[in-house]
């Protein structure tokens, strides 16, 4: 089996603050059409980790480098909206959508990226700009929602669509930060399906403490542990360690 090409890696990245590392020396690489969950007690570091790829917080030391064919480009030298241009795609944890707009007019700001929100409503949309809002309804699953308020979803259907909003950005790493949290059992089913969907085409780093998600769909897990990398494998390689097992006392047993 040939191994999918490398589209970022991070090299000993560390990050402080006032003195505080919250990363330290940190390694990290992610395949294209990877499903990557970070996890690790509170204060490992996950965040930060998702923080300093995508320009939030500027390393103290350390490369953040984002592959693009042939062009190695160095995230740490450019500011968030040139990460975003780049291809790099973040939803923080909570969501964050227009709730006084419908679900349609949330994905067409969101495709038009301009400053001025409400004058993009009078633009007219070309044929294809309105087939892209059609798939990313689609696959976020709010086909039948396109006429409804944002404000009147339930909380996981703002995630669905605010995922969707990113997407039509057509970032090639998309970094989540705990998306399942607050979601009904179905919700986080559905969730991990659309994870699935969405590496058929980009690579996915989701921070997570859900361990019945992770163990669901995960097929590779990076644990962090005081800002460092304690190991990587998959969920039943990791829950072996010992050194896993110390970290957690016993919580990811079972």
């Amino acid at each position: 089996m040939i191994e999918s090409r490398i589209v970022l890696s991070c090299r000993k990245v560390s990050v402080s603050f006032d003195g505080f590392y919250a990363l330290r020396e940190m390694d990290f690489s992610l395949a294209h059409g990877e499903l990557r969950f970070l996890i690790g007690p509170n204060g490992a570091g996950k965040t930060t980790m998702l923080d300093a790829i995508c320009g939030k917080v500027k390393p103290k030391s350390g490369s953040v480098l984002f592959h693009q064919g042939e062009a190695d480009i160095d995230l740490t030298r450019l500011k968030e909206h040139g990460i975003a241009s780049c291809g790099i795609g973040r939803k923080f944890q909570a969501p964050s959508v227009f709730a006084a707009l419908t679900v349609w007019e949330n994905l067409e700001i969101a495709l038009k990226q301009k400053r001025d929100v409400f004058s993009l409503l009078f633009a007219k949309l070309e044929a294809e700009q309105r087939e892209r809002i059609d798939e990313a309804l689609r696959m976020v699953g709010l086909a039948g929602k396109a006429g409804w308020k944002a404000g009147a979803l339930s909380h996981g259907e703002k995630q669905w669509l605010e995922i969707g909003m990113i997407l039509l950005a057509e970032p090639q790493v998309l970094l989540l930060d705990e998306p399942v949290a607050g979601m009904t059992d179905e919700e986080t089913e559905k969730t991990g399906r659309l994870l699935q969907e969405i590496i058929k085409n980009r690579s996915v780093v989701v921070v997570e403490h859900d361990m019945d998600f992770v163990r669901q769909f995960s097929s590779k897990v990076t644990v962090m542990h005081e800002g460092t990398l304690l190991t990587e494998g998959t969920m039943a390689e990791v829950q072996r360690d010992e050194r896993v097992a110390e970290v957690y006392l016993g919580k990811m047993a079972g």
